[in-house]
């Protein structure tokens, strides 16, 4: 699922997107936080699917992968 996340220097100043559309990754993990469902993301944003959605949180936790965790400061 990993694969439908792509960065193109030409698209979103190369941030990591869904599929090459301009919708990028982490707007999908705004929207998810902020507390829209699945459902509705995918009503309002026709062209996406539902595996995008799942492959954006994939991509969010492999990036969540570390081997020592240091507190956020405020």
């Amino acid at each position: 699922m990993i694969n439908r996340i792509t960065s193109d220097p030409t698209i979103c100043h190369g941030k990591p997107c869904i599929r090459g559309l301009r919708y990028p990754v982490e707007s999908v993990l705004e929207w998810l936080a902020g507390g829209m469902t699945i459902e509705e993301i995918l009503a309002d944003y026709a062209d996406l699917e539902r595996d995008d959605i799942l492959a954006a949180l994939a991509y969010a936790a492999r990036l969540a992968h570390v081997n020592r965790a240091e507190p956020l400061s405020a």
